[in-house]
């Protein structure tokens, strides 16, 4: 395994076979939560705005916006599905009177907990022998890769 940077152009070249292998990843594991919607009822973009909220805490919509890098209207209507299903509440935000606070209720606190839960079981199943340190490579390619297009 070569330990070497690679040439600018060369790196290019490799980031663009994992472009190629995010775009279908992302695809299918979209249609997975999607077809599986009849469980617990929960869309991609719901499930985002669960999640977010599960593990940051209360947030207004344009932070979620901000952080998801989606636009406001969308992050509103996942919203609203989910204020629509009692999985979110809406509460008064000291630091901005028009934005309110979403925050996760109960019953959204067990759907996302069913979702992660459905989650890691299919995830466990991985196939191959990875590492830690292949996991982290990954991650540092993709954190990489989001650092460049955040700063375009």
């Amino acid at each position: 395994m070569a330990t070497a940077p690679l040439p600018p152009d060369d790196a290019a070249v490799r980031m663009r076979e994992v472009f190629d292998v995010l775009g279908p990843l992302y695809r299918r594991i979209f249609r997975t939560v999607e077809n599986s919607e009849p469980i617990e009822g929960v869309s991609i973009g719901v499930r985002a705005v669960l999640d977010m909220l599960r593990a940051n805490g209360p947030m207004t919509v344009p932070a979620m916006a901000s952080t998801q890098a989606l636009s406001r209207q969308f992050v509103q209507r996942m919203v609203n599905d989910a204020y629509d299903r009692d999985w979110v509440r809406l509460t008064d935000n000291p630091a901005h009177r028009r934005s309110s606070l979403v925050t996760l209720t109960a019953s959204g606190e067990r759907t996302i907990a069913a979702v992660l839960d459905r989650e890691h079981a299919v995830l466990r199943d991985v196939p191959g022998d990875l590492t830690e340190d292949d996991i982290d490579t990954c991650l540092h390619v993709l954190r990489s890769l989001l650092t460049l297009v955040e700063d375009a």
